[in-house]
């Protein structure tokens, strides 16, 4: 019996010591709580009886070399509603219908559904956000936001690129600049009660948005507003598919203008042609719109034809198997293997020199070149140019060459890609690759980007690019700029010649595939001075009705360019 109760009684005090253990740490957790949490804990309480609104940054603006404005921002509205509320919903489907030119049937959709926020249109101009504004509709949000908005329309549209509704670039410049431009979007933050109903007393919280940095470009917008004017001028007259002009600074890569006519909107960029069809697939159109927006100066490869012959004959004289005063004789043709090849000179060129190899563009006399070097050689050289390799400019979607394998080519093969046929590069890989064969031998990376600046205009990076050196010898290249010379004052570039000034350059006309189509493509690659090249220029006519040879098609385009350019960029006249 004694030892029952003593049982019992340890039982109670066993009882006791636990809740009062449980008791000590409950009270324990609830001072912790109260005190070193309630900061945590009062900033959950907050979030959920928060309603977040993100307020876009403001993107970085794109500036040309002289500090022009190409691609800024407009400030534009975004209105949303909120279910909860909403007191009148008829009269706010009414006036969003009214204001916003919205049919009935999309807007009641959003306004009767149950949701933290619906967002009814973006973009709105903010006259009109303004206006809604002054009607004080409860459940009616109109934040201001920012638009992309470029003042030149048109202007360089397939290099700067454009944005998309989420304010996050496209294409071009736009995008492969976006994690400068972009910025960090702000909130906007408001207190709720327990049914979704804005708090009045307790305000809004704001985030700031933080600007994204304006990125400034080595294009030039006068001259890529002249360029722009000659290629729409050849695409007019010599009703072609489209035209190309590139121009850029030899020595530093610096690209100041570069033209793809036809060009578009860039403040309509989703806006198809005239006279296309309706009822097109989503697909269809998007193709559509791909084509539009493609940059043919880095997106498209073509065989280069007649100015790819720059590149033979620095690879023979830099291996020695010619030399200037070399001498060739062209009956109009030359056999190769079991191949005869044509000379663009049915009849010939006769004996002569390798200068003017070169200035009468003697194909026979580039394929001999090519056959001295030889396979193993040749190729070689193709390599160390740069051509098997992207040039590395900084725009996304650079095509890269398409080159016979080595074990696929035979002496037939080479003969071909000696004066430029049976191959394709893109415009901006020649332009590169004759860049470094005329600037004393340095393979530059042309580019666009220089440098970012913050919103006080102070630079923020300065963007640097590789240049390989000893490309071709300054002997070499000293040797090319004089027989390039020599093509525009006295030979087949005659009419890239500009009065007062030293221009080098290489004229060419090339068959599309498939051969015999009557398809061509006329293009010159211009120089100057040519002593000391300051400024390299191409320009590419695709498919030009009538006469199609590069020299009367594509030599008088760069000349017109440099007539006003050259001494708007301070180059001064040449005297003897």
């Amino acid at each position: 019996m004694l030892n029952n109760k003593i049982v019992h009684r340890k039982k109670i005090l066993v009882s006791f010591l636990l809740c009062t253990g449980m008791f000590v740490f409950l009270f324990g957790r609830l001072v912790y709580l109260c005190v070193w949490q309630a900061e945590h804990y009062a900033s959950q309480a907050t979030d959920l009886h928060e309603r977040e609104r993100s307020i876009k940054a403001a993107r970085g603006r794109i500036l040309d070399c002289n500090g022009k404005v190409l691609a800024d921002n407009k400030t534009v509205c975004t209105v949303s509603v909120i279910y909860n509320q909403i007191e009148d919903p008829e009269e706010v489907i009414a006036v969003l219908c009214r204001e916003l030119e919205l049919t009935e049937d999309y807007v009641r959709k959003r306004v009767e559904k149950y949701s933290s926020m619906e967002r009814i249109k973006s973009n709105v101009e903010k006259t009109i956000g303004d206006r809604i504004r002054e009607y004080d509709l409860a459940g009616v949000k109109v934040d201001e936001d920012y638009k992309r908005y470029y003042p030149y329309h048109d202007l360089a549209s397939k290099v700067l690129g454009f944005t998309g509704g989420d304010n996050q670039g496209i294409i071009g410049l736009e995008v492969a600049y976006d994690k400068y431009l972009e910025g960090e979007p702000g909130k906007i933050l408001t207190v709720t009660d327990a049914k979704g109903i804005e708090v009045e007393s307790a305000g809004e919280r704001r985030i700031e948005p933080v600007s994204g940095l304006d990125l400034c470009i080595s294009m030039d917008m006068n001259i890529q507003s002249y360029a722009t004017q000659l290629a729409n001028q050849a695409l007019a007259t010599k009703e072609a598919d489209s035209v190309s002009i590139l121009v850029m600074n030899p020595v530093s890569g610096e690209i100041l203008a570069m033209v793809n006519a036809p060009e578009f909107d860039l403040n309509d960029p989703f806006k198809l042609p005239e006279g296309t069809q309706e009822n097109i697939t989503a697909e269809e159109k998007q193709n559509i719109l791909n084509g539009i927006w493609r940059n043919g100066c880095i997106n498209d490869t073509y065989e280069p034809g007649s100015t790819f012959k720059v590149i033979t004959a620095a690879a023979g004289l830099s291996e020695g198997v010619v030399t200037p005063e070399s001498s060739f004789s062209c009956p109009g043709f030359i056999i190769v293997d079991d191949r005869k090849i044509r000379c663009h000179k049915v009849s010939g060129h006769g004996s002569q020199d390798f200068t003017h190899t070169m200035m009468n563009s003697c194909n026979p006399a580039l394929i001999t070149v090519g056959l001295r070097l030889g396979l193993d050689s040749y190729y070689s050289y193709f390599e160390s140019f740069g051509l098997k390799k992207k040039t590395g400019i900084d725009l996304p979607g650079e095509a890269g060459t398409i080159m016979h394998k080595k074990e696929n080519m035979g002496n037939v093969e080479l003969a071909t890609v000696a004066f430029g046929q049976s191959f394709q590069i893109t415009p901006i890989q020649l332009l590169t690759t004759v860049s470094s064969i005329i600037n004393g031998g340095n393979r530059i990376t042309p580019h666009f980007g220089v440098k970012t600046l913050d919103s006080e205009g102070n630079v923020v990076e300065v963007f640097e690019y590789p240049v390989t050196e000893g490309i071709v010898s300054e002997e070499t290249s000293a040797t090319m700029r004089e027989i390039l010379e020599k093509v525009v004052a006295e030979g087949s570039g005659k009419n890239g010649k500009v009065e007062g000034f030293q221009v080098g350059g290489k004229t060419a006309t090339s068959q599309t595939l498939p051969r015999g189509s009557g398809r061509y493509i006329a293009s010159f690659i211009g120089f100057a001075p040519a002593d000391d090249p300051q400024v390299i220029a191409l320009a590419i006519v695709n498919n030009p009705q009538g006469v199609y040879y590069g020299g009367q098609v594509a030599a008088p385009i760069i000349r017109q360019l440099y007539e006003n350019i050259l001494p708007y960029l301070g180059i001064a006249e040449y005297h003897e």
